[in-house]
């Protein structure tokens, strides 16, 4: 059965090939580039004009005191860029979203060893102290992360390719409007996140971790975006099976989302355990794939 194209299908379209299109992907590539090498510098250079005493700061912030720490502000620019991926992938399918949303938080842990290492105490005994055991966690973290990343990724090409038809470009083109919409709230976000953090800072007030602003409420909004895309895959599909993996998805962003009011072993453990759940929910999802094919007869026994 066909049906008229909507009026706002190739509104939307045009828009997002126009926003995601490959020369401005290229373009944001190269700019994160630069400004990852030019970020790395200036703040390597504030933290020696620091210690040679020819700059005094108005505030107290741990990322001025080891050169070490430089490594934290290429690795900010580098995330940014990896958020841009994932909303311009959003519209693929939500397996190639959720596999970017890991890659995400694993480099936002790495990111968050750059910024700890000043803190470790290394006359201290490794296990007595809370700053050690953070560093122990982080990177014993990021190592299961990485694995369990390669695993989820395996899993997700062999996902069967399904041809494009009309159904399918109308779910697309609601989620391209989905990823519009998202791109719109997450440049607002950013800005506001910076002048909060700015703010803080200029007032010395450190209450607040500095790994978790931004992503705190990026993780929120990116729950509402999936609910979203969610309730308009049930215009599309009606199987048990896609519904779960889509619901299954969402808890693993949920408990990304729940891992940054906590910190520590909590912390590393609800990380991990997201990508974990998600990783059992898509294997599930490929046994019953296989098992519809058989029973369809697309596979003979």
């Amino acid at each position: 059965m066909t049906s008229t194209k909507r009026a706002w299908e190739p509104v939307i379209n045009q828009l997002y090939a126009r926003v995601f299109s490959e020369p401005n992907k290229k373009r944001f590539e190269k700019v994160t580039l630069y400004l990852s090498i030019i970020g790395f510098a200036l703040h390597l250079g504030l933290i020696y004009a620091k210690k040679l005493g020819l700059l005094v700061f108005p505030f107290e912030t741990p990322l001025l005191d080891n050169p070490i720490s430089a490594i934290y502000t290429p690795f900010t620019i580098i995330l940014i860029y990896e958020i841009y991926l994932l909303v311009l992938n959003l519209p693929r399918s939500f397996t190639t979203s959720v596999s970017k949303q890991f890659e995400i938080i694993s480099l936002i842990l790495i990111r968050r060893i750059f910024a700890d290492i000043p803190k470790v105490d290394l006359n201290a005994d490794w296990f007595s102290t809370k700053e050690n055991l953070e560093l122990i966690y982080n990177i014993v973290g990021v190592l299961i992360l990485y694995y369990l990343i390669f695993l989820f990724n395996k899993a997700r090409h062999r996902l069967e390719k399904k041809p494009l038809t009309e159904i399918i470009n109308r779910f697309v083109t609601s989620k391209k409007g989905v990823s519009l919409l998202l791109l719109f709230v997450l440049i607002i976000l950013s800005f506001t996140s910076v002048y909060r953090w700015g703010q803080g800072l200029i007032l010395n007030d450190l209450s607040t971790d500095i790994n978790s602003i931004f992503y705190n409420e990026f993780f929120s909004v990116l729950i509402l975006a999936d609910v979203l895309i969610l309730l308009l895959s049930f215009q599309y599909t009606e199987r048990y099976s896609q519904i779960v993996r889509n619901t299954g998805f969402i808890i693993s962003t949920v408990l990304i989302r729940l891992s940054f009011g906590v910190t520590g072993l909590a912390n590393i453990s609800l990380v991990v355990s997201s990508v974990v759940f998600g990783l059992i929910i898509l294997w599930v999802y490929n046994l019953s794939e296989t098992e519809r094919k058989k029973r369809t007869g697309i596979i003979s026994e």
